[in-house]
């Protein structure tokens, strides 16, 4: 019997070739929490990229909003982080929240097994992501994933999948002080 995954999944392109490398051992489940992202036009188009790619890949999969609700408590969490470089303090920051929230909705809602599409790209930090990965798992009790997706040409195929499947690929991480 396959564990049952809340997978965090910041866009469609990066969770592709996650999805792809997940589906078989995994009940899973995409959770798109991502209030980081700006504007909220922004948002919208990404999460209805995660919608077409699973729509027309995996169906069974069901994806669950996380809502753009909070999208203030990040602006606040970045006070004073907002001229600090691109993997920074204000990036550790965002990921924390994020995966917390993961985190958490997975310990609420029976998941046994929660991780992030993350650590795909390679302007991220896998071993940070994972340590705070780590960290949620003692705090929540629940199982988290170690991964480095962007290995094993994680990344490549995820650019792959997403020419394949006409995906709109962003320029920018997410937040405001990322658009360049």
């Amino acid at each position: 019997m396959k564990k049952k995954m809340l997978l965090h999944s910041c866009c469609g392109p990066c969770s592709t070739s996650v999805i792809e490398k997940l589906k078989d051992n995994f009940d899973l489940t995409i959770f798109y929490y991502n209030p980081n992202i700006y504007p909220q036009e922004e948002y919208i188009k990404r999460l209805e990229e995660q919608k077409k790619y699973v729509s027309l890949t995996h169906p069974e999969i069901k994806i669950i909003d996380g809502e753009y609700l909070d999208s203030q408590k990040f602006l606040d969490a970045y006070t004073g982080l907002e001229n600090c470089k691109e993997g920074g303090e204000r990036c550790k920051t965002c990921i924390f929240l994020r995966m917390q929230k993961t985190a958490q909705y997975a310990k609420q809602n029976n998941y046994e097994i929660f991780a992030t599409t993350l650590s795909v790209s390679p302007h991220k930090n896998a071993q940070l992501i994972n340590e705070l990965g780590k960290q949620l798992e003692q705090d929540y009790s629940i199982e988290y994933l170690i991964s480095d997706f962007k290995k094993q040409d994680g990344y490549l195929n995820s650019i792959k999948l997403s020419k394949q499947y006409n995906l709109y690929r962003q320029k920018y991480c997410g937040c405001k002080y990322s658009i360049y």
